[in-house]
C-alpha cells in the first residue's frame, strides 16, 4: 500500500529470493516444520504421538491461517501460541500435541538459525558471482597499464588487472570467514525453558540418551550436524554478532571496491554501467554520475553499523534469556542480510558492465610518465658519464618548472627540458624510448596470474553452477 511507510530495502533493493526468504510465511511454515520434526522424534522415541498426528501436522504445513493467528495474538499477546492455536484449527487430530514439552525458542530461535544459514548460502553464492566477474576483468586487463596513486597523489604505475584484484582478494577474504562461520553453525534444538531439558527428562521419564538422540534427529532433519553443547533457553546470540561481522566485512570490500570506482569515475578512467536512456542528473542532462557505486557506499555504511547493533545485543543477555533482544533481532538480523543481499546485487551489476576508458589511461599515464621515470633517467645518465649530483639538481629544477607548466594547463615539456642539458648527454628521442610505461610496472600481470591461478578451485566452481558473468541482467 502506497499509504504506509515500506523498508526501501524491501521495495527497491533486496532480491525476490531474500524478501520471501524472511517473509512471514517463510518464517511460520519454518515454524511449522519445527513442530512436525518435534512431534515426528517423539513419536519414533515411544511417547504418546501417533503416526497419524505426525502426519497430519506434515499436510497442514503451507496452509496458514494468518488473520486467525492475528486475531489470537491480539487477544493472548503471544505470538507463538497463537501459531500454535491456528495450527490446531487447521490440524484438529494433532492440536493437543503441537509443542509438546517445548518452549517458545524451540520454533523461533530454530528457525531463525535454518533461515539465516540459507540467507548466508545465498550470500555467499552472489558473492561468488561478484568474484567471477572480478577475476574475469583482472585478467582482461593485467597488463594495462595505468597511473598508481598513494595518498591519491600519482605514484608508480600499476595495472588495471592488478588494481582490480586487490577488491577480488578483499572478497575472497570474506568469503573465507563466510565459510566459516556456515561450517560451524550449530543448532539449538528443544531444550526447554532454560536449557536444562528438565521437560523432556519428564517426558522420557529420565532417560537422557532419548532426549540426545530426540535432538539428533530433529538437527539432522533441517541439515544440522550437532546442537551446542549447553545453552540457556536461546541460542548464544553471539552467533548473530559473528554473522553481522562477516556482513559488515563484506560491505567493508565492497565499499572500497566502489569508492576506488568513484574516483577513477571522476577522471573518466573507469566507469561503471550507464544505461542508454539513464539520466544522470535532473538539472544537468550531461552528467554521467556513479550512481550505483554511490549506492554500494551508502548501503554499506548502514549495513557496517549493524555489527555493533548485535554486539550490543549480545553482551546484554541476562542470565538464562531476557526479551529486550526479541524486537531488535526481528529488524537488525533480516534488514542486515537483505542490506547484504542489495549491496552485492549493486556490485555484480557494476562489475559485469565496467567500462574501461584505455585512450584516457595512457594519456594520464604519459602525462606523468616523465615524472615517474627521472630516476631511470638520472642512471642513464650517469651511465653516459654525467655526474650523479649535478643531473639530480638538474631533474629537480627541470621537474619544477614542468610542474609549474602543468598547473598553467600547458604541456609539461620535462623531456625536451631534460634534452636541452648537455650533462645528460641524451636525445628527446633517447629519453622519450625510456618512457614506455609497460616497463614501470614491475610483476603486476605475474602476480595477477598467479592469484587467479590460486583462486580457480572456487571461481571454476562457480562459473559451473551460474554459467559466467553475473549480474549483467540485474534491473538496479
Amino acid at each position: 500500500m502506497k499509504d504506509q511507510y515500506e523498508s526501501p530495502l524491501s521495495s527497491r533493493y533486496a532480491s525476490e529470493y531474500m524478501l520471501k526468504l524472511f517473509s512471514q510465511r517463510t518464517r511460520i511454515e519454518t515454524w511449522r516444520k519445527l513442530w512436525t520434526a518435534l512431534a515426528r522424534a517423539e513419536h519414533r522415541l515411544g511417547l504418546n504421538i501417533s503416526e497419524a498426528q505426525v502426519q497430519e501436522l506434515e499436510d497442514h504445513i503451507s496452509d496458514i491461517d494468518f488473520d486467525a493467528a492475528a486475531a489470537q495474538e491480539r487477544k493472548v499477546r503471544h505470538d507463538v501460541m497463537a501459531h500454535v492455536y491456528a495450527y490446531g484449527l487447521a490440524a484438529p487430530g494433532a492440536a493437543g500435541i503441537i509443542h509438546l514439552g517445548a518452549t517458545s525458542c524451540y520454533v523461533t530461535d530454530n528457525a531463525d538459525l535454518i533461515i539465516y544459514r540459507d540467507a548466508l548460502k545465498y550470500i555467499r553464492k552472489e558473492m561468488l558471482g561478484v568474484m567471477v566477474n572480478l577475476a574475469s576483468f583482472a585478467d582482461k586487463y593485467k597488463s594495462l597499464p595505468t597511473l598508481g596513486y598513494t595518498h591519491y597523489q600519482p605514484a608508480q604505475p600499476v595495472t588495471v588487472g592488478k588494481r582490480a584484484s586487490l577488491w577480488l582478494q578483499d572478497i575472497a577474504s570474506d568469503l573465507e570467514e563466510i565459510d566459516f562461520v556456515l561450517g560451524s553453525m550449530k543448532f539449538l534444538g528443544s531444550r526447554g525453558t532454560t536449557g536444562t531439558e528438565a521437560s523432556f527428562m519428564e517426558l522420557f521419564d529420565g532417560d537422557g540418551a532419548k532426549i540426545d538422540e530426540m535432538n539428533r534427529m530433529i538437527s539432522a532433519e533441517f541439515g544440522f550436524d550437532s546442537c551446542y553443547p549447553v545453552c540457556g533457553q536461546t541460542y548464544p546470540r553471539k552467533e548473530d554478532s559473528r554473522i553481522m561481522n562477516c556482513l559488515s566485512s563484506i560491505a567493508q570490500s565492497l565499499y572500497r571496491m566502489a569508492e576506488d570506482i568513484r574516483l577513477l569515475q571522476h577522471d573518466r578512467q573507469v566507469e561503471e554501467p550507464f544505461e542508454s536512456s539513464q539520466i544522470g542528473s535532473s538539472a544537468m542532462a550531461y552528467k554521467r554520475n556513479p550512481m550505483r557505486c554511490e549506492r554500494i557506499c551508502s548501503l554499506s555504511r548502514y549495513l557496517m553499523s549493524l555489527a555493533a547493533d548485535t554486539a550490543s545485543t549480545a553482551s546484554v543477555q541476562w542470565l538464562e534469556r531476557t526479551l529486550d533482544d526479541s524486537a531488535n533481532r526481528r529488524i537488525s538480523m533480516p534488514e542486515g542480510f537483505l542490506c547484504a543481499d542489495s549491496i552485492l546485487r549493486l556490485a555484480a551489476n557494476v562489475t559485469a558492465g565496467l567500462s574501461v576508458n584505455e585512450k584516457i589511461i595512457d594519456r594520464t599515464l604519459r602525462d606523468y610518465m616523465p615524472f615517474i621515470a627521472t630516476e631511470n633517467l638520472m642512471m642513464e645518465g650517469v651511465r653516459r658519464g654525467g655526474d650523479r649530483q649535478q643531473l639530480h639538481e638538474i631533474v629537480r629544477r627541470a621537474s619544477m618548472e614542468a610542474t609549474a607548466r602543468l598547473k598553467e594547463g600547458k604541456e609539461p615539456g620535462l623531456i625536451e627540458l631534460l634534452a636541452a642539458e648537455p650533462q645528460f648527454g641524451m636525445t628527446a628521442e633517447e629519453i622519450g624510448s625510456a618512457l614506455d610505461p609497460s616497463l614501470y610496472t614491475g610483476r603486476a600481470a605475474e602476480q595477477v596470474e598467479a592469484y587467479l591461478k590460486m583462486l580457480e578451485p572456487v571461481l571454476d566452481q562457480a562459473r559451473d553452477e551460474e554459467g559466467g558473468k553475473l549480474g549483467s541482467d540485474v534491473t538496479i
